[in-house]
């Protein structure tokens, strides 16, 4: 027979037991989770002067479905992006608007694997509204007294207008030569310019600012843009989902509506 104190000891030890297979029991039923949060935290985008609109929206859009994010966007011309990079710029992704830019950083070793093509956009001629000067073709660029802006060589939009300019025996005598589309566009939009040299994509966007002069020799001088997480990414997991966002339906879409053409 136990005594009082005996007793009461036996009772006490019994419920700790008892508690310790209760919370053992509840641990095991509840396995932590394996996927883990969401990541979230700030990532930072270069990208080039003609992808401001679309990158915007996209950028909207990713901070929606990624609560707690935000999306820094840098936007210049892709050479001068690169350059940043590889100056040691803190980015997380890199969407160059051509291949030559993009291999700059590639080539020193500051890709963080392969660049993929995510768009495609080509030249068109870019007038003050009512066209004043007449522009009707790119050959009219090349005679004597037309004041044509258009982007430096080393940029993107400037090598597409020197290979057109070879393929057609073009000569075009720049009166200013700018480091993106977007100082090329604002010299036309002014009336600085009777014409200027820009994507297809940044006539769209401007609004009615500028009129289009298409002409069918564009179609020599593709541009198509890669995208890459960049080995010094801070956040190397946004990254991914940014450029997997860029990728799918909905990221496409967006880039559709702006102008951009499927790679």
């Amino acid at each position: 027979m136990l005594h009082g104190n005996s007793l009461h000891t036996s009772l006490r030890t019994i419920a700790l037991s008892v508690g310790a297979v209760v919370l053992l029991a509840g641990c095991a039923g509840n396995p932590p989770s394996s996927s883990g949060p969401e990541p979230a935290g700030e990532m930072m985008v270069f990208a080039a002067a003609s992808l401001s609109g679309p990158f915007t929206d996209l950028a909207e859009e990713f901070e929606a479905d990624h609560p707690g994010t935000t999306v820094r966007l840098n936007f210049a011309g892709s050479a001068d992006l690169a350059t940043q990079i590889q100056s040691g710029a803190p980015a997380d992704v890199f969407a160059s608007a051509d291949g030559t830019n993009m291999d700059k950083v590639a080539g020193s070793g500051l890709a963080a694997g392969d660049p993929v093509p995510f768009a495609v956009n080509t030249l068109t001629i870019a007038v003050p509204p009512g066209n004043p000067a007449g522009i009707t073709g790119f050959n009219d660029l090349g005679e004597p007294g037309r004041q044509v802006v258009m982007c430096a060589e080393q940029v993107p939009c400037g090598a597409a207008a020197a290979r057109i300019e070879a393929a057609t025996g073009t000569e075009i005598t720049p009166v200013s030569e700018e480091t993106s589309v977007t100082g090329v566009l604002g010299k036309v939009a002014s009336g600085e310019a009777d014409a200027g040299l820009v994507y297809v994509t940044d006539v769209l966007a401007s609004a009615g600012s500028v009129e289009e002069v298409a002409f069918p020799e564009a179609a020599q001088a593709v541009n198509t843009y890669p995208i890459v997480r960049l080995t010094n990414a801070r956040q190397p997991e946004l990254a991914d989902d940014f450029i997997s966002f860029v990728h799918s339906g909905p990221g496409q879409d967006i880039l559709r509506k702006a102008g951009f053409g499927a790679p």
